[in-house]
């Protein structure tokens, strides 16, 4: 069976009825206009298929097209040789050596936007790495932002942060539960027209199957389930804080016997090339403490609900624990910026010096501007005044004479309604009206 060619003259004559518009749409039109492959990566119903659907003319769809997954292993040629350009390959692993003649069909005509491909294991990057080398680009793709989702109205630009504009713009104070809500729920795409409950449920069930299938399928060895559930339970448990593989193979004893450091690794390795958890790493500048910096990663997983999920509780219990309801929101800041940093070209980082001073994101230019950002669930001006003071003493002990000083320092609130530069040089900019 050939691909199935979709109708002339539409602009995007494959996207899905009920497709929500991403911000990472623009990283993908700018890798299609760049080389001939495109990888689509990221975790399991985040929307990769529908935002490669989006740019796609024609499809393969080997997971859900028993003809399809046919052509592909036994006519790979043919197959991919015909069809309006960009030809979706959707879960390409299922016939992995659809790359190689990706990769000759590439070499023949140097033409760009050939080919999309996606993706949730990454099993194969040894085959992405090695021979796509000069052809391929990679997208990855999270879950959505609170803007994508709708709960953000992103008056305030992270782009126009870092070029140092004015900060501007009246929002809307959501409620505690509310909050515990928007973080249950989560940036899935099947989600925002569910109850938090049924979300949960999803998550709930989207962890047993990592533990139970997904891990397995990654690793191309049997893993005990239960096992896998203290780890991301520990995971969890730690969600935002930096957390040695020591102190997460203790931290598994509390419901069962502890992991050994072996299996630890192991289980972290796999967790990270299945898009379920994502480290953020330490920003390395120059400081004038003797005391070296603290170089490991802030543990994240890539939503903060499969962390709600894998601990069992709601929005209610997670709205009465201020101290879990603001590791949970730092989690969800993180993502956000990750999202909108990806977009406009920056990277996002956490920064710990030897005494004690921390940075809970600090974004990061190509051109090497940065910005430091602060992220805080309360907003009035005592916790205010108190994080402003706090986050410039740390950024006065870093050594600016390579990196230069911060374009911007901002406080990222969950209950803030206004979002305004203060006297000092800070920025105060509530979650709900934050965009690229």
């Amino acid at each position: 069976m050939k691909a199935r060619a979709s109708p002339a003259g539409a602009d995007h004559p494959l996207q899905p009825a009920g497709y929500r518009p991403r911000i990472a749409e623009g990283l993908l039109d700018d890798a299609l206009e760049a080389v001939p492959m495109v990888l689509v990566e990221g975790a399991k119903g985040c929307g990769k298929t529908w935002l490669a659907l989006s740019r796609a003319r024609t499809k393969m769809m080997l997971a859900e097209d028993p003809d399809a997954l046919w052509a592909a292993q036994t006519l790979p040629h043919e197959s991919l040789s015909s069809g309006p350009r960009p030809l979706l390959v959707d879960e390409w692993q299922r016939a992995p050596h659809v790359w190689d003649t990706a990769r000759g069909l590439s070499d023949v005509d140097h033409g760009t936007g050939k080919f999309l491909f996606t993706g949730s294991y990454a099993r194969a990057d040894a085959v992405t790495r090695h021979s796509g080398a000069g052809r391929l680009m990679r997208v990855q793709l999270r879950p959505m932002s609170l803007l994508e989702t709708g709960d953000s109205t992103g008056e305030v630009s992270l782009s126009a942060l870092m070029d140092g504009q004015s900060c501007s713009a009246l929002g809307e104070r959501p409620s505690a539960v509310r909050l515990a809500e928007l973080i249950c729920r989560g940036g899935w795409p099947r989600h925002p027209h569910l109850s938090t409950a049924a979300c949960q449920r999803l998550l709930v069930a989207y962890l047993d199957e990592t533990a139970r299938v997904d891990l397995n399928v990654e690793t191309g060895s049997a893993h005990n389930p239960e096992k896998v559930g203290r780890l991301l339970r520990a995971l969890a448990r730690n969600v935002a804080n930096v957390a040695s593989q020591a102190l997460l193979g203790r931290e598994t004893g509390a419901d069962g016997a502890k992991l050994n450091h072996q299996t630890v690794s192991r289980y972290l390795d796999a967790l990270t090339r299945l898009f379920v958890l994502e480290d953020l790493a330490a920003w390395s500048p120059h400081m004038r403490s003797a005391s070296p910096a603290r170089q490991s990663p802030k543990r994240h997983m890539v939503d903060p609900s499969l962390a709600v999920a894998a601990l069992g509780v709601g929005p209610e219990r997670l709205a009465g624990d201020p101290r879990a309801l603001g590791s949970m929101f730092e989690s969800l800041a993180v993502r956000d910026l990750r999202v909108y940093g990806d977009a406009i070209d920056m990277s996002v980082f956490h920064h710990r010096d030897g005494d004690g001073g921390e940075i809970d994101a600090v974004i990061e230019a190509r051109d090497g501007r940065w910005m430091a950002v602060e992220v805080k669930l309360g907003a009035n001006p005592a916790m205010i005044d108190d994080s402003a003071h706090r986050l410039r003493t740390v950024v006065q002990r870093i050594d600016t004479s390579q990196r230069g000083d911060p374009v911007r320092l901002v406080i990222l609130t969950a209950f803030g309604t206004v979002a305004h530069d203060r006297s000092d040089g800070v920025s105060v900019v509530p979650i709900s009206l934050l965009g690229p």
